[in-house]
């Protein structure tokens, strides 16, 4: 009986230090991840002498809201709220734009039958193995033509209709079942009416992943604004933020107070969309 109960005692003994090193590897990461996040934020609400002052100090001695205020102060040289509208209203649109585009290209490849279907999926993807870059100049040149420079709709079209997001909602689509959409022809609905009633209702968990990774995507773009984007009426944060920094005084609290505002809409997307995220990442089928 007693060599009985120590045999049973070391699964569990193991399993604890599993679960352990599994939560302290967890927890490392966490800080890792996190910290940088409150450095900028606790920095944000030091004065500039402070925030080089040697050795650092994560708590500020005495809390400034200095960088805040060239932020929103009205007639300010770097109208960062005109930054931060105008990258809201570009990468929300351009996200709503690569799902309108995306699911309904997808959706053909995944259920439709027509001549030329796996070529037509084989040249889209390979559009992934461009690099960005290369397409700078002819998109510049289209967007020049169609007078958009300087404009949101040079930030919002180019790059809207994507491969990453056929190839993610097309895997989507070829798991569900087929008997779905045999049912509902049984009901007398056509191919459209499949698709907007019967696929997209299903489809919630990828398309949202779909929109966060395109709106984080347009949020982030720094390269393809500088080019586009010439006066402040235009400009997006990442762009509008790097002229916060003067060749010659790096004003910190100023950069990371930018920063800041800068994360608040990702942390807030993060925090309302992470279970559709979580569940279109890890699932590729129907709940149940």
């Amino acid at each position: 009986m007693a060599q009985g109960t120590v045999g049973r005692e070391k699964p569990d003994a193991r399993r604890i230090v599993k679960i352990s090193l599994s939560y302290g590897a967890l927890i490392l990461l966490t800080v890792v991840f996190v910290a940088p996040i409150v450095w900028m934020f606790l920095t944000s609400f030091k004065t500039n002498p402070e925030s080089t002052r040697f050795p650092l100090s994560w708590i500020p001695r005495e809390f400034s809201t200095e960088g805040y205020r060239p932020i929103f102060r009205a007639g300010s040289d770097a109208p960062v709220l005109r930054y931060f509208f105008n990258s809201m209203i570009a990468a929300s649109a351009h996200a709503a734009l690569v799902v309108v585009t995306a699911a309904p290209a997808a959706y053909a490849l995944a259920r439709m039958h027509f001549r030329g279907k796996g070529l037509m999926f084989a040249v889209v993807i390979s559009t992934l193995f461009i690099p960005h870059v290369i397409l700078l100049t002819p998109n510049y040149l289209i967007v020049d033509s169609l007078g958009w420079l300087d404009t949101l709709l040079a930030l919002i079209v180019p790059g809207a209709a994507g491969a990453l997001g056929v190839f993610l909602l097309r895997q989507f689509f070829v798991s569900l079942p087929r008997e779905l959409e045999e049912a509902a022809v049984l009901d007398g609905a056509n191919r459209f009416q499949i698709f907007i009633r019967v696929i997209l209702p299903l489809s919630k968990a990828p398309l949202a992943t779909l929109a966060v990774l395109s709106f984080l995507t347009n949020w982030n773009d720094f390269l393809w604004p500088v080019f586009v984007t010439f006066s402040p009426a235009s400009m997006t944060l990442p762009p509008g933020l790097a002229t916060l920094q003067n060749a010659y005084n790096t004003n910190y609290p100023i950069i990371m107070a930018g920063g800041v505002v800068a994360s608040v809409p990702v942390i807030i997307l993060f925090v309302i969309a992470q279970r559709y995220v979580i569940e279109g990442v890890s699932r590729s089928g129907l709940k149940g």
